[in-house]
């Protein structure tokens, strides 16, 4: 070894040992009750790692991450993201912007997530998942994630890698790193069907997806895109996730009978009066009414929810993914007018970190 060598080794050495508390001079030595004692007094709640520790809970809960209506997102609602948490294994489906700062708050930590469903491939619904797919592997998580989604979904994940790569092999070389970012990635493309088809089961869950109706067939006939909704069957509940769509039959057949059906709505009188007042000050100035068309004729209006619930006997409509949402000053009873003309069960207006 060159004496450079032989000196930067050493100078290392001694960093390690100094950040490792292993210096000479012993007699400092930090009692380890009271430091302990110390870093519960700097805390208003337990912390482990930087992570708020969530009480064990067993059974299936929802949490909505983020339900705002977009691409769009405020202080109030971030962009679309849900957590299933079967005996407290997550699996989260879509990463709208907003999901990962959404998980710290509720106490979950981002490294336990071992699949991700996504709707469709709009970005409001999956802007966080190259920041979570990165961290996933910069924090050191050394199982398989699995991201789960419809045709195009093993680009994103490809790209996501491209992304991350400057990252990792800076981190491979510095940090000693053994295990290269694409190995712990992979993307399961579901195809889009018209009837239910399981993709995915393990001990906990049993997840069928089917697609629904967000893309209209003109442009399906100009592209390979599709949108998926999801059923999750577990021990206790049913649940069921429309993702972006109007109203679908299929999304009927796949929700028939389940417990909860959480689906996006659109009250399209306020929407539209907020889309001119951004269009006034400078948003969406590419092609302005195209793009109103589509935010209209491509969600759920609160009658077909209302209908779509009805129609697939379930116990409790959740909505999320709202229009305007908190784009505007609006009351719950705006979206619920609409549904209660069709549905008499149980509805529940979602806000960002709401259980259900």
């Amino acid at each position: 070894m060159s004496l450079c060598s032989h000196n930067m080794v050493t100078n290392k050495n001694k960093r390690l040992g100094e950040f490792m508390g292993m210096k000479q001079n012993t007699s400092k030595r930090v009692d380890r009750r009271n430091f302990l004692r110390c870093l519960g007094s700097a805390w208003t709640a337990p912390f482990l790692g930087g992570w708020q520790v969530a009480k064990a809970q067993p059974g299936t809960r929802i949490i909505l991450l983020g339900t705002q209506g977009g691409p769009n997102f405020n202080l109030a609602r971030g962009e679309t993201a849900t957590l299933l948490l079967v005996d407290d294994r997550p699996y989260l489906i879509d990463c709208g912007y907003g999901t990962m700062t959404a998980l710290q708050k509720i106490g979950v930590n981002y490294l336990t997530v071992p699949d991700i469903f996504l709707t469709h491939l709009h970005d409001d619904h999956i802007a966080d998942l190259a920041s979570l797919l990165s961290h996933q592997w910069t924090q050191g998580r050394v199982k398989m994630t699995r991201i789960h989604g419809p045709y195009g979904t093993d680009n994103v994940v490809e790209g996501i890698m491209t992304f991350g790569a400057a990252n990792a092999d800076i981190r491979f070389v510095d940090e000693g790193r053994s295990i290269r970012m694409p190995t712990r990635f992979e993307a399961q493309v579901v195809a889009a069907t018209d009837s239910p088809q399981v993709i995915f089961e393990d001990d906990r869950v049993r997840v069928s997806s089917i697609e629904n109706s967000h893309f209209p067939d003109w442009a399906k006939a100009e592209m390979a895109h599709r949108s998926l909704s999801y059923r999750f069957d577990t021990a206790d509940r049913s649940v069921v996730f429309s993702g972006d769509t109007t109203y679908s039959e299929n999304l009927i057949t796949l929700a028939r009978g389940a417990d909860v059906l959480v689906t996006e709505v659109i009250e399209p009188v306020l929407t539209r009066q907020w889309f001119e007042e951004v269009v006034i000050a400078g948003n969406y100035q590419d092609n302005p009414e195209n793009i109103w068309t589509h935010i209209l004729e491509t969600h759920l209006k609160t009658e077909d929810a209302g209908r779509i619930a009805e129609a697939a006997n379930v116990d409790t409509l959740v909505l999320h993914h709202l229009l305007p949402g908190n784009l505007r000053e609006v009351g719950n009873e705006v979206y619920l007018e609409g549904i209660r003309r069709h549905f008499a069960g149980k509805v529940i207006v979602g806000h960002d970190l709401l259980e259900i």
